[in-house]
């Protein structure tokens, strides 16, 4: 039997489903990450996977970012699209004991470092006490592995199978 894998984006997604080996559908969450991105605004952080303090977080690129910092380490991986990450050597960082990324304003004070330019597929780490903002010129998908922080929207009501 050959399988096929179908790799989803934006534009082409099915909504998912799960199938149960044991237990009851409403001790998991399920969702689809283009289908969340579908209904958000541009880079609203929305957890779709939690394990203890380490989210899973979803974001639409579209247009321009805010500038972002974090304490520690992220990474994001591009699912669809293609996505600019533009770097600055934060003078101040954010303080390495505070969760999650926090929302920067106006570009930060300190010194461009470059940019990484994302295309499906990719991945590209956000080294703590650096700022990033992202620029999409057509809408993506971005899936960000952090921890849950201020930023971190969590609806899983609204974006889960029940």
């Amino acid at each position: 039997m050959q399988v096929h894998t179908v790799f989803g984006s934006l534009a082409d997604y099915t909504k998912g489903s799960i199938e149960l080996v044991s237990g009851e559908a409403r001790h998991y969450v399920f969702s689809n990450i283009f289908e969340v991105a579908a209904t958000s605004k541009p880079y609203e952080r929305i957890v779709v996977g939690k394990n203890m303090e380490y989210v899973q977080e979803v974001m639409r690129a579209e247009g321009v970012s805010p500038w972002f910092a974090c304490g520690h380490d992220e990474f994001a991986l591009c699912m669809d699209g293609e996505i600019t990450v533009d770097f600055i050597k934060m003078k101040d960082p954010p303080d390495a004991e505070k969760n999650g990324a926090v929302l920067l304003g106006e570009a930060p004070e300190g010194p461009r470092m470059g940019h990484v330019k994302l295309r499906r597929g990719h991945q590209v780490l956000l080294a703590a006490g650096n700022a990033y903002r992202f620029t999409a010129d057509r809408t993506g998908v971005l899936l960000q592995q952090t921890v849950l922080g201020e930023l971190s929207v969590q609806k899983w009501r609204e974006i889960c199978l029940l």
